[in-house]
């Protein structure tokens, strides 16, 4: 039994000409004794809370920032009118703070044996599964002086995917690919193996490419033309060990490192190439095979990304290696996404870089910070000059261990986040143009 506030000013109101006038248990009990009663009756009359029934429906996935819409239909199979009052608990990372209040608590009016839906919104401030918690009802009597109370669960889970905020660079990108297929008006030859066609000989054409037998047939020098291949094999890594735990700004590294994922995927998927995806650290975190269709390879790996989290463990490089190397047939185009920390870089993938580079095209990617850029520019007090000098030597060796890395054969970009989807994407296609996968 819940008691209302009703209840509590009717005690105090008729309490208190009782220890004006007549102070004495009699003249207690002469108050309180009416409002018990009152209180029994307005309980008994109560639409029961153990027989309502609940349902769920409504989105089960919401991109980050995105608000999804959850109904709960309740209906009331007691005899009795439902006069009450809800709370549809979520995690509470499922609203902002400010929000919380309004979005989980509602007021509802149920006549028997019918039904009422109500809406919850859901602003998310995290990627992952958020999974409904209890439903808790506090049903009312007619005079609302007491109340009845229960919960009740009703299972529902909306997964929140991640932003995919670099989507705006698709449209360049998908242009740039269209330019590298000569199937734009301004065709951009590239040094792919795949043959296209043949065209009049411009000066300033490689002349290797000049085809003598067609020459010799059209009187005309003729050169070929190539088109980057198609149906490649691009793996996509994802480094999930502590060093993706890092926030740069307000973003988490690993989070930075799944925006440039996706706008890879998408792009490489319109390219006709095929995407894989794996996640690890000490073990396999997330894993997407044998998907080839735009849509559904996007779908797929944005789905896989959504619960992952960054392990606090440091990454075995080994494994890592060894994963990838099951993962990957012969020739294809690996991208780790991970940081360019001297340490773990040196002691863990430096050893095995070799396996990897032996039988595939290597690139890293990581993210940079861009306060050290600033703490390395700042002048003007002797705390600032101590700064700018730590910041030079980390970029010093960051400098270094990408050095290291290119030397080995591997590509590498290095990018703040809202910069590392885009640099990404263009070192993709600068790979298609050259050839190289």
């Amino acid at each position: 039994m819940a008691l209302t506030g009703r209840t509590a000013l009717l005690a105090a109101l008729g309490s208190l000409p009782v220890g004006i006038l007549a102070p004495s248990w009699t003249g207690m009990l002469a108050v309180n004794a009416p409002l018990s009663l009152a209180i029994l009756c307005d309980y008994a009359l109560a639409a029961p809370v153990r027989t309502l029934q609940f349902t769920r429906s409504g989105d089960t996935s919401v991109r980050l920032g995105d608000t999804a819409q959850v109904q709960l239909t309740v209906t009331n199979a007691s005899r009795r009118r439902l006069r009450a009052q809800l709370r549809d608990a979520w995690p509470p990372s499922s609203w902002t703070a400010e929000a919380e209040q309004a979005a989980s608590r509602h007021a509802l009016t149920v006549p028997a044996g019918e039904r009422r839906r109500l809406t919850t919104l859901l602003r998310p401030a995290r990627r992952g599964d958020r999974r409904a918690e209890r439903v808790t009802v506090r049903s009312f009597g007619p005079m609302g002086l007491a109340a009845r109370q229960g919960d009740h669960v009703v299972p529902w889970t909306v997964r929140v995917l991640p932003p995919f905020t670099s989507r705006k660079h698709l449209p360049s990108r998908l242009a740039r690919l269209r330019e590298l297929d000569g199937r734009t008006s301004v065709l951009t030859r590239g040094e792919g193996t795949e043959f296209d066609s043949l065209r009049d000989y411009v000066p300033g054409d490689d002349t290797r490419s000049i085809d003598w037998r067609a020459t010799a047939r059209r009187s005309a020098v003729a050169v070929r033309t190539w088109r980057p291949e198609r149906d490649r094999h691009v793996l996509v890594v994802l480094d999930t060990g502590r060093t993706s735990a890092g926030r740069v700004g307000d973003v988490p590294r690993l989070d930075a490192a799944m925006d440039a994922t996706l706008l890879l995927t998408a792009l490489a998927a319109r390219a006709g190439d095929r995407v894989d995806l794996l996640a690890y650290d000490r073990r396999v975190r997330a894993q997407v095979r044998g998907r080839s269709a735009t849509g559904d390879v996007l779908s797929t790996v944005v789905n896989a990304l959504a619960p992952l989290e960054p392990e606090l463990v440091e990454t075995d490089a080994r494994g890592l290696s060894t994963a990838a190397l099951a993962s990957a047939p012969r020739g294809s185009l690996i991208v780790l996404l991970t940081g360019l920390d001297a340490a773990p870089i040196e002691e863990g993938l430096l050893p095995v870089l070799p396996q990897l580079t032996h039988r595939h095209t290597v690139l890293v990617a990581a993210v940079a910070d861009p306060h050290v850029e600033t703490m390395a520019g700042a002048r003007g007090t002797v705390d600032a000059a101590y700064e700018a000098a730590a910041a030079t030597q980390a970029q010093a060796r960051r400098r270094r261990t990408a050095d290291q890395l290119r030397r080995h054969g591997v590509v590498v970009v290095d990018a703040p986040p809202h910069d590392l989807a885009p640099a990404l994407a263009d070192a993709y296609l600068a790979l298609k143009a050259s050839g190289r996968l």
